[in-house]
């Protein structure tokens, strides 16, 4: 059993085609897939990614219209990061952004990759990462995440100077999303809070097999372990990292509106899958039965702060009921729901404008 690395996050929307905007014309992503929530069907669950939406590129979103407005804190994910080539796509992301009137926070380098900040349409975190440098800033490879290592003084938030970070920036205006911007490539990393880091490590070090490939503290809070985890070597789409918080002085997270419902690891198949079952079983975890997602088959368990995480297969995916041309620009249905189609097209679900999506240079 091996866990493969990121398979998709998911969120909650207040509105739907809102939702759709942002992340294809802004950021650039693809909708592959209009559907609904399987437990809830009268609310949409969009998926984002890549050209087929393949594992670890995938963002997806619950559109709960009357829920509350969400909240980090223990138990949540505090933000997910996407994942560009180089440190010029990272600049040319901030000018886009600002130039689409959206605030950006950064660049920070964060020793292993620099980063920008900002907040999508319900104030969900989103951070934009570079690939490199990697790991090996201060451990050989064979050594990764085996020792604490202090982040560098001028990188801690207190001695950074904040007024040429706000000030740099690419210098002319950026027209279009280019191939260096292209974020397709899937997410960088998905970063949680937990009240206990080693109790963390405890389900996904040692229960879950991956590797903690980093112990460093939080750049902007000293005070708070920050710790990475990952498949092999660590590489971006497989990190998941958690800053530790104290359950005393920091609220519990609050489902909601721009928070995310769970994030999912990727497994290999289904029979893998029902190992991870027993397993998780044996050493006392809550643990779903194998549910039937029609792109991907998945189980679903708690961290020990109560996050859900998912484990889902990599396939079928979402080729399944509409060839890749199409994707994304028509309302699909599991088989038990179609039934309902007429019901939900004309009452739930308020019909979506999908903006046409090509394979050019700026979304590959």
């Amino acid at each position: 059993m091996k866990i493969l690395g990121l398979h998709h996050i998911t969120l909650v929307s207040s509105n739907a085609q809102r939702t759709v905007d942002f992340y294809t014309r802004i950021l650039g992503l693809r909708l592959v897939k209009q559907t609904v929530n399987f437990d809830d069907p009268g609310s949409y669950h969009l998926y984002f990614g890549d050209e087929t939406g393949k594992p670890g590129s995938a963002i997806t979103f619950f559109e709960w219209k009357d829920a509350p407005k969400g909240q980090t804190g223990v138990g949540g994910t505090h933000h997910f990061a996407l994942q560009v080539a180089d440190f010029d796509g990272l600049l040319k992301w901030k000018r886009w952004l600002t130039d689409h009137n959206i605030k950006v926070d950064g660049p920070f380098d964060r020793h292993y990759f620099k980063s920008i900040y900002f907040t999508g349409p319900d104030g969900e975190i989103i951070e934009i990462a570079t690939y490199g440098p990697g790991w090996t800033m201060d451990e050989v490879a064979e050594r990764i995440g085996m020792e604490f290592r202090e982040p560098p003084a001028e990188m801690m938030v207190n001695n950074r100077d904040e007024a040429r970070i706000t000030a740099e920036t690419w210098s002319q205006p950026v027209e279009a999303i280019t191939t260096d911007m292209a974020l397709a490539q899937g997410m960088h990393h998905i970063t949680a809070i937990g009240s206990d880091i080693k109790r963390t490590h405890a389900f996904f070090g040692d229960l879950l097999g991956m590797r903690r490939v980093k112990m460093t503290s939080n750049f902007d809070d000293p005070n708070s372990a920050h710790w990475y985890w990952g498949v092999d070597e660590g590489k971006p789409g497989t990190l998941i990292t958690y800053f530790e918080r104290d359950p005393n002085k920091t609220r519990r997270a609050r489902m909601g509106t721009g928070q995310t419902h769970h994030f999912a690891l990727a497994v290999a198949d289904e029979a893998e899958q029902d190992e991870w079952r027993t397993h998780l079983g044996k050493a006392g975890y809550r643990v779903s039965p194998i549910m039937d997602r029609v792109y991907f088959r998945s189980i679903y368990t708690n961290d020990p702060d109560g996050h859900i995480v998912e484990l889902a297969t990599v396939g079928p995916g979402f080729l399944a009921d509409e060839p890749v041309a199409t994707l994304g620009t028509r309302l699909q249905l599991p088989p038990w729901l179609e039934a309902q189609r007429e019901l939900l097209e004309g009452g739930y679900l308020k019909p979506l404008v999908v903006p046409e999506w090509h394979l050019t240079e700026g979304a590959r």
